[in-house]
């Protein structure tokens, strides 16, 4: 059990990773990357990618938070 949960840990942390690089910086991010555009036109635009890539981030963050406290129980 405890090899199970140590491989999916490992797998949790490089999606984790994956996620917070497509972020944003202060300019370009996934919208941009894509050629989305700045504007905020259309049905939802980049916003959209936005807000599911921060939504898909901290589920990520919190099943790796969830999976390293039983990791620590076991």
């Amino acid at each position: 059990m405890y090899t199970i949960l140590s491989v999916i840990q490992v797998l949790f942390a490089v999606v984790l990773i994956f996620c917070i690089l497509l972020h944003s910086g202060k300019d370009a991010g996934l919208s941009g990357a894509f050629g989305v555009g700045g504007g905020g036109g259309g049905i939802g635009g980049g916003s959209m990618v936005e807000r599911n890539l921060d939504r898909v981030t901290i589920a990520v963050a919190l099943l790796f938070a969830i999976n390293t406290i039983v990791l620590l129980k076991i």
